[in-house]
């Protein structure tokens, strides 16, 4: 790559591997009462039994969910990762390392759809859409910033600085890479904090940033596991 740097106001989420469908959650449900015999649910239709999986969704039934699994490659501004590894139960994560690689110039700068001016008390706050005026000094302080401390960061490395004490300059925009995984349970906790919407029973105000990761990371699960998330947004958007 070159060492020019590179600004996006995007981020990336690949679903790369997984075991994960709907009847996974019928046959894990069904051995309570069926024992060896739910075994047979493992090859049957789950559109015949989606009414359990929205009974175990509505009562909140939540260890069926947990038979199945999920791993995305995530590219997203450091900032992001920082909030991501708060949820810890059912996750696992790999994230590059800025003491085993150069880290490269890709760094975050919001699009103008981004909503940039915070008003209302903690708690109670709402962001609003930021003038052109804003909008273009976020722009050109970020880059600035950016363009600064990653030639900081080039000039300790060329001084022969080791790359774990170089990295310390780099800000919190700056592009990672991470294989984050997971199950359908953990992933409906995650969802649940980290989107903001209109379906969900108890409100949620996540980070901007971090809602464009949860939202792609959404639709391939809902595309993977239909009924469970049809189940989800049903009942509130609650996890189990």
């Amino acid at each position: 790559m070159s060492d020019e740097p590179r600004f996006l106001n995007d981020v990336t989420v690949e679903l790369v591997k997984h075991s994960a469908s709907d009847t996974d959650v019928l046959w894990a449900a069904r051995v309570s009462t069926a024992g060896e015999q739910s075994l047979e649910e493992v090859g049957k239709d789950p559109e015949r039994s989606k009414g359990l999986i929205n009974y175990l969704m509505r009562d909140r039934h939540g260890s069926p969910f947990e038979h199945n699994s999920m791993t995305f490659f995530v590219s997203a501004p450091i900032l992001v990762f920082r909030e991501f590894m708060r949820h810890r139960v059912g996750w696992s994560y790999n994230e590059e390392s800025g003491r085993y690689r150069e880290l490269q110039p890709v760094f975050y700068v919001p699009g103008h759809e981004r909503k940039l001016v915070q008003e209302g008390k903690p708690g109670r706050y709402v962001f609003v859409d930021g003038s052109p005026e804003q909008h273009k000094l976020v722009t050109e302080a970020m880059e600035g910033a950016y363009r600064q401390a990653y030639a900081a960061y080039q000039e300790m490395l060329e001084a022969g600085v080791a790359r774990e004490v170089a990295r310390a300059v780099l800000p919190v925009g700056l592009f990672s890479t991470m294989y984050a995984t997971c199950n359908a349970r953990s992933l409906m906790h995650f969802l649940s904090l980290r989107t903001k919407n209109e379906q969900a029973k108890v409100p949620s105000f996540p980070q901007r940033e971090i809602e464009m990761v949860a939202e792609k990371m959404e639709a391939a699960w809902a595309e993977l596991m239909p009924l469970t998330h049809a189940a989800f947004v049903a009942n509130g958007r609650v996890a189990p």
